[in-house]
């Protein structure tokens, strides 16, 4: 629980620290897309190229942005088997019964691998590490302002985010607490197959739930007696505004997609 990484500010002085939060969405916005852009081998290899410069350049250590992937291994390996086995092509590698692994299947779970650690690293990087909650959920609110006009609630649905992300490391905390609890009541969470170990999380789920929702309503009451009625007419302390820091950093995403594309017509090595 201490591992995942989202809601989690790791403060630093870098490149990416000092940029803007709305153009921090945006550029992780952008580099998503430029994601899912690659086909072939260049362009993943600039892709993971970018990643390990990005993480250099947020000075965050590696070790600990490392860790933050560890819960999400066995989604990794379970991808990448799947692929290794049902992706089709024509150079045959291993064959036993009705499983077949073709070299196009190794290359298609080496893709999909660089494709899942570069999208958690480079929202974590743009977003959670070097962003904090009140800043990202600030520019949340000001990139969808727009949406007023059609009466979307965006200071609200901004609230929501905040409270979201403000709570998820006090949940973790929780979490760990009443497992302490409950293994000191002679709880065994380790042993057993998956139904037995699915049964002993429910003395956790129970308590968590319990805790979360007293947790919101003394906040729902808090926020009453403060006589909070919404986003209208409310006035921020800090209003922040695009540098050229901002707009360099936008160009070079720009040029960075460009580039991926570039990369994708010379069509060389396996494509997608």
């Amino acid at each position: 629980m201490k591992n995942i990484a989202f809601g989690q500010y790791y403060p630093a002085r870098s490149p990416l620290h000092s940029l803007d939060a709305k153009m921090k969405l945006i550029l992780a916005v952008l580099y998503i897309v430029a994601t899912f852009l690659c086909k072939n081998l260049l362009s993943f290899g600039a892709l993971l190229l970018s990643a390990i410069l990005l993480l250099l350049m947020s000075r965050i250590p590696v070790r600990i942005v490392l860790r933050s992937m560890r819960p999400i291994l066995f989604i990794m390996i379970f991808t990448a088997i799947l692929n290794m086995f049902f992706v089709k092509g024509q150079t045959e590698l291993w064959s036993f019964w009705r499983f077949h692994i073709y070299l196009e299947g190794i290359y298609s779970a080496a893709f999909i691998l660089v494709r899942i650690v570069v999208l958690i690293l480079a929202t974590s990087l743009f977003l959670t590490y070097t962003t904090t909650p009140i800043e990202l959920t600030d520019a949340i609110e000001r990139l969808l302002s727009p949406l007023r006009i059609v009466r979307l609630p965006v200071h609200e649905f901004a609230m929501m985010m905040t409270i979201a992300l403000r709570f998820i490391p006090t949940l973790t905390e929780e979490t760990d607490k009443i497992m302490n609890a409950q293994k000191a009541r002679g709880v065994d969470f380790t042993s057993g197959g998956l139904i037995s170990r699915a049964r002993a999380l429910i003395p956790i789920l129970i308590p968590l739930f319990v805790s979360s929702f007293r947790r919101a309503d003394e906040l729902a009451m808090a926020m009453e007696c403060r006589c909070y009625r919404g986003g209208k007419g409310r006035t921020k302390m800090t209003v922040t505004h695009l540098r050229m820091r901002d707009m360099v950093a936008l160009l070079l995403m720009v040029c960075f997609g460009a580039g991926i594309l570039y990369l994708n017509r010379l069509g060389i090595g396996y494509t997608l």
